[in-house]
């Protein structure tokens, strides 16, 4: 697996990001489901790896067990389609918002995690362009349902699902990141002004 490079700014890359919050609440919440799905879809993996390994991590039976590790990595694939398209657009934000962050507000771990992020899309994006090319050579009556076309589907799901599990261990940081940009008042925000308590008279200066 290639290793995440650090994150930086690319002085040569235009990032475009929406100023619409509406829209990228929405995209947010495909990240929300992202996270819950995978989640669910690996503490049910978990569940079954347990019981079907012995105190050594092997499993009982080799067969039973690559099928259902193949159905983890289809789910968790499947689980991420909502989010592929918007994958790009919330780390270019993402980006932008810890740029404009003062330092005090920053967690070290994000520079970290935004370059795993980054590294696994971009492997991810590679790993879907050569599916695509593969199911287009294969024979005409590879059909989903046929083993040469599930084979094939599969081998490329398990290629992907490190990938995979790497924005869903790591993509709560664009949460964390939108949530403290938020929260951070504007430096072009006026100071903030005293008003006397009701009832008190404002001392006059002589």
């Amino acid at each position: 697996m290639p290793s995440a490079r650090p994150f930086a700014a690319d002085p040569n890359r235009t990032l475009t990001i929406s100023a619409d919050h509406t829209a990228h609440r929405k995209l947010l919440r495909h990240l929300d489901r992202y996270l819950s799905d995978s989640k669910k879809i690996l503490d049910a993996w978990d569940v079954y790896s347990d019981e079907h390994t012995d105190l050594d991590g092997w499993p009982h039976d080799d067969h039973a067990y690559g099928m259902r590790a193949n159905q983890r990595d289809a789910d968790t694939a499947e689980a991420f389609e909502d989010l592929r398209d918007s994958a790009r657009h919330l780390l270019a934000t993402a980006e932008v918002q810890l740029g404009n962050l003062p330092a005090t507000a920053v967690q070290n771990r994000w520079v970290y995690q935004l370059g795993v992020l980054q590294t696994a899309l971009d492997r991810l994006d590679e790993l879907h362009e050569q599916w695509r090319e593969t199911r287009d050579s294969l024979p005409a009556n590879a059909k989903p349902g046929t083993p040469v076309f599930d084979d094939a589907l599969a081998e490329h799901h398990a290629e992907s699902w490190s990938y995979l599990d790497d924005w869903a261990c790591h993509s709560q940081a664009l949460r964390e990141i939108n949530s403290t940009a938020r929260n951070i008042p504007s430096p072009l925000a006026p100071p903030p002004t005293t008003v006397p308590a009701p009832g008190r008279r404002t001392p006059v200066r002589r």
